[in-house]
């Protein structure tokens, strides 16, 4: 049975309360009242994966060290890679690289006031897509989001889970219902500053919510059961062992492949197995690939979270008597590592032992 949209009178005193409680600048960013639209693309996939305070200073050296789509456009996608290093996603700043490209070869560089042809490019979903067209040209559309899902769902009480296409369709056909058509930019800026400061996940600030009154959550006393999810997320675990290989102020490292977390990033030698490695084990890895040379260090981090997987992360420092000639490895000076775009667990290590 499908999931009927709250009555009409519901829907219509939404907004208005909405916007009566938004203030501007109470939430200061950079991006704010920002009327390029490459500018709010690039703000919008960063806040995507990070919150304000961590993604501002991501946003503000992207942005000066590429200030158009042509010049992102131009940009080889190891230094995009590098300038995204710990943001995480990194497919999507290989998306932005490409859809920059691709508005370069299509679009002559201006993406276009047309919310389709906006989605169209790589990388940009229905999410973005709302904003651009929004926020950049007063187009209707309505950002729908992690903070949009739950304050609608909390508000209205709608029980229907979020994950599933049909709960897609259903949040995304509400936030159309409650938006205002005639300040789109407005509205959905306000919807992202109320989800982020009063319905937020944890805390909700519900004595002064504007739609304390209202909102079936609290009167059902249930604010913590919405938004419902259906899936359980199931995480797959891996264990990455990674062999430093180095002599004197060499270093080799390797370019991870296409189809896996951290595509067309850098890391060190990795030998990938279905259980940790003891420091014999290493040894013996060495061995059969026929590296000559003694583990002088080793560390295990603590396992790194990705949504569908758990990384446990080990290292081992190996002084070579000579670099083996591996296929697919680049030789680097100890004082170029820091120009090679690696995963945040690399860039730990990297910190820890070769600095």
């Amino acid at each position: 049975m499908t999931q009927q949209l709250p009555p009409t009178s519901d829907i219509r005193q939404f907004a208005p309360l909405l916007l009566a409680w938004y203030r501007p600048g109470a939430r200061p960013m950079p991006w704010k009242g920002e009327k390029d639209p490459y500018r709010i693309w690039i703000s919008e996939v960063i806040l995507q994966q990070t919150r304000v305070e961590q993604g501002w200073p991501y946003y503000e050296r992207f942005i000066m060290r590429f200030p158009t789509v042509q010049a992102l456009a131009e940009a080889h996608e190891d230094e995009v890679l590098k300038m995204w290093q710990g943001l995480g996603y990194y497919s999507r700043a290989r998306n932005l690289h490409k859809g920059a490209r691709q508005v370069v070869e299509w679009y002559d560089g201006s993406i276009p006031a047309d919310h389709g042809k906006i989605l169209a490019v790589s990388g940009i979903g229905p999410y973005t897509a709302a904003a651009i067209a929004s926020f950049a040209f007063g187009l209707p559309y309505a950002v729908v989001d992690g903070n949009v899902i739950r304050v609608l769902s909390r508000v209205f009480g709608a029980g229907i889970p979020w994950d599933t296409t049909a709960g897609k369709k259903y949040f995304q056909a509400l936030a159309d219902a409650v938006l205002d058509r005639d300040r789109p930019g407005v509205f959905n800026q306000a919807m992202m500053d109320f989800g982020a400061t009063v319905c937020t996940p944890l805390q909700p600030v519900c004595p002064t919510c504007p739609f304390s009154h209202t909102c079936r959550a609290r009167k059902e006393d249930a604010i913590y059961d919405y938004p419902v999810r259906d899936k359980k997320i199931s995480r797959k675990e891996r264990f990455l062992h990674y062999f430093i290989i180095h002599k004197d102020d060499k270093y080799l490292l390797f370019k991870r492949p296409e189809g896996d977390v951290y595509a067309g990033m850098y890391e060190f030698l990795l030998h990938e197995s279905g259980s940790r490695l003891d420091t014999g084990d290493a040894e013996r890895v060495l061995d059969q690939a026929g590296i000559r040379g003694r583990i002088v260090r080793e560390k295990v981090f603590r396992p790194h979270i990705l949504t569908h997987q758990r990384l446990i992360t080990a290292f081992f420092l190996v002084e070579a008597e000579e670099l083996p000639l591996i296929s697919g490895a680049v030789t680097v000076d100890h004082s170029q590592l820091g120009k090679y775009a690696v995963p945040k667990y690399i860039q730990q290590i990297i910190d820890l032992w070769l600095k």
